[in-house]
């Protein structure tokens, strides 16, 4: 007996419970990551606050802060503040809480649907999802076979990803490189039809690659890392209905990296070509420390 598809695991964890007014809990997957997927806290968060306005009115932007580290493996409690409820737009504040301790906090934006004008700029012409390989494949195509933690990822991986241009591996073939990625995505199964877990499953999927822009031009994207990095904030500007489980372009790009801090912005279309959400994020990127810098009169560990 088979267990549950990747995209139903990402559901479940999208369901969150109602323990009292305004308040939901979410559960937190025992994980051999060092904290919680960022993209999950901002997802549930985003669940919270659609919990507590009706379906007339969608999210249209969010903006969020990443606080402290979330410890896998423990729920984390979302408490909603009903900011605003006017005639066409709606406010959540939510507050991200894990033992004790805020990690997270969340500003969504809800607006009923209105007609307007429309203009947009037009998707880049880029390979279709089809002829390119999954990311798994890639990987051990150049390994020859997954690193356990990576075939453990791989199977609980609620997306398909495949990256519009081939993976480098090594610092010589990064010279020159822009600080640009693309990658086609789509949830691993059916998400269902509620609107707002494809907004949320979006969400989450939004945090795992936008920061590849800053990364590229100092280091492979897979394999050896020379930082560690952590996302600092999150915004996203929701532009039209989507499915979260049919394939999405993910363009990225990162217009400076300095103090270190590298911002990236993205931008996300359907397969027909339309802007369906716009994404900024910075992230922290500092230099692994040596036991050496440890060791050394006058280091900070903040």
């Amino acid at each position: 007996m088979t267990g549950p598809s990747p995209a139903e695991r990402l559901v479940d964890l999208l369901d969150l419970e109602e323990i009292d007014l305004n308040i939901f809990r979410g559960q937190s997957p025992h994980e051999s990551l060092q904290r919680v997927f960022g993209g999950q806290v901002a997802g549930q968060a985003l669940v919270a606050a659609g919990r507590t306005v009706g379906d007339e009115r969608p999210v249209h932007s969010l903006h969020a802060y990443f606080l402290r580290p979330g410890t896998p493996g423990v729920p984390i409690v979302y408490q909603v503040e009903r900011v605003r409820d006017g005639r066409s737009f709606t406010t959540r504040r939510v507050v991200a809480v894990q033992r004790g301790r805020t990690i997270f906090n969340l500003t969504a934006s809800f607006h009923v649907r209105e007609p307007g004008f429309e203009h947009q700029l037009p998707m880049p012409d880029v390979p279709e999802p089809e002829s390119l390989p999954r990311l798994a494949d890639e990987i051990q195509a150049h390994l020859g076979s997954l690193p356990v933690p990576l075939e453990r990822m791989a199977r609980r991986q609620a997306f398909d990803l495949r990256y519009v241009e081939r993976l480098r591996w090594t610092p010589s073939e990064l010279q020159g490189v822009e600080p640009r990625s693309a990658v086609w995505m789509r949830a691993i199964g059916s998400l269902g039809d509620d609107s707002l877990v494809h907004t949320c499953a979006l969400t989450y999927a939004s945090d795992m690659t936008l920061l590849d822009a800053v990364r590229l031009p100092v280091e492979p994207l897979w394999g050896t890392r020379n930082f560690d990095t952590a996302s600092l904030d999150h915004a996203m500007w929701f532009h039209r209905p989507f499915r979260a489980d049919e394939w999405f372009l993910y363009e990225q790009e990162s217009p400076i990296a300095t103090g270190a801090r590298g911002l990236a912005r993205g931008q996300i279309y359907d397969r027909e070509g339309k802007l369906i959400v716009s994404v900024m994020q910075e992230g922290l990127f500092r230099p692994h420390r040596t036991d050496a810098d440890e060791a050394a009169p006058g280091r900070s560990s903040s």
